[in-house]
């Protein structure tokens, strides 16, 4: 059997590195996309910033020259920033949909029309329950996770006729170093009489008790390796809870429940 292809973006840190990790123990040729220097003997490193489209599908296409084929493609790159939504430079706002959405098109368009010319392969977008259950001051990031989810329900349909597989992983709170590179935007905090940075707070402190990163790492691979998928997954028993609790309780019930966690 062929050994399999995989990308995966952000694989340098959190849990980018940890799926990669773990497709490489699962028997594939793991190439990994990060913007900084990156050596790891299990992995073949491009350095490329995920949203020049350009050099992202340099990239990519590199992968599939090597290789011959492309089989998987994992889309892991992303930051945070936090803020009120009315004190957020739109420059910010911006720059986090860029990565976090627009980064994984540019991997993903190229990637696309090499599976379907192949006729097969498999793409993984990273969201968040961020997506399911928009939290306040966190917004531009529930925001870019929601659109990766509507993004990759659409996108299956799209291309299920030529044998590519389409789905999007929700990780709950993962403890990992996202945490610390979150861009905090604490203007406004005395005007919202302190509530900015006492949601942030309670948000650090749940990420940093938060899921071991090595086991989304291997949910993620495990998901890309499955015969089928459906189009979102949870990760975790509470997770999973959460989004069966959106399916079932009326809206303005469960955004007075997020408002009281992170509502500050």
């Amino acid at each position: 059997m062929t050994e399999k292809t995989a990308i995966v973006t952000g694989g340098s840190s959190g849990i980018g590195l940890c799926t990669a990790a773990a497709l490489h123990e699962r028997g594939c040729k793991v190439y990994t996309f990060s913007r900084r220097e990156f050596n790891d003997p299990r992995f073949t490193h491009i350095r490329v910033d995920v949203t020049d489209p350009v050099a992202a599908e340099s990239a990519v296409r590199k992968v599939k020259e090597t290789e011959g084929h492309l089989d998987i493609v994992v889309n892991c790159a992303g930051f945070g920033i936090s803020g009120a939504i009315e004190f957020t430079p739109l420059e910010d706002a911006k720059r986090q949909m860029d990565v976090n959405f627009f980064g994984m098109v540019n991997v993903n368009k190229p990637a696309i029309t090499i599976m379907r010319e192949q006729g097969y392969g498999r793409i993984v977008n990273t969201s968040s329950m961020a997506a399911v259950f928009a939290i306040p001051f966190q917004a531009y990031y529930s925001a870019s996770k929601a659109a990766v989810n509507s993004y990759t329900c659409a996108l299956l349909n799209e291309v299920r006729p030529y044998g590519i597989t389409v789905c999007a992983v929700q990780p709950g709170d993962i403890k990992t170093d996202f945490t610390a590179q979150r861009k905090k935007i604490e203007d406004g905090d005395a005007e919202y009489e302190g509530r900015i940075n006492r949601s942030v707070a309670r948000m650090e402190k749940d990420e940093q008790n938060g899921l071991d990163p090595q086991k989304a790492g291997n949910f993620i691979a495990d998901t890309a390796l499955k015969n089928r998928v459906k189009p979102l997954y949870s990760i975790d028993f509470i997770s999973g809870a959460e989004c069966f609790l959106d399916r079932i309780l009326p809206k303005s019930l469960a955004y007075k429940i997020v408002g009281s966690m992170y509502n500050g």
